[in-house]
């Protein structure tokens, strides 16, 4: 697993003095996103209260079991739309 990189320098220090800039680097389900700064790499996910949080190993098992259980229950309906579409 990936573990958050602490950088310091000149990346570090322009976070420190104007803010992250974050993107959007994971879309886990509708609700809950990955982000990663451009400058310092610094991970960030969204929490079960929808606040940023840092993306620990924790969040991270907890987000790939998620998005697993969110990929299978949206083929699930997929499925179930199109069968009932036909009759």
């Amino acid at each position: 697993m990936r573990k958050p990189t602490k950088t310091s320098g000149p990346l570090k220090i322009y976070c420190d003095i104007f803010g992250h800039n974050y993107e959007m680097t994971k879309k886990v389900t509708s609700h809950v996103k990955e982000y990663t700064c451009k400058c310092c790499k610094r991970q960030l996910t969204t929490s079960s209260n929808g606040k940023l949080t840092e993306l620990t190993p924790k969040y991270q098992e907890i987000n790939a079991i998620l998005a697993d259980i969110y990929m299978r229950r949206m083929s699930r309906l997929k499925n179930k739309t199109l069968s009932s579409s036909i009759y």
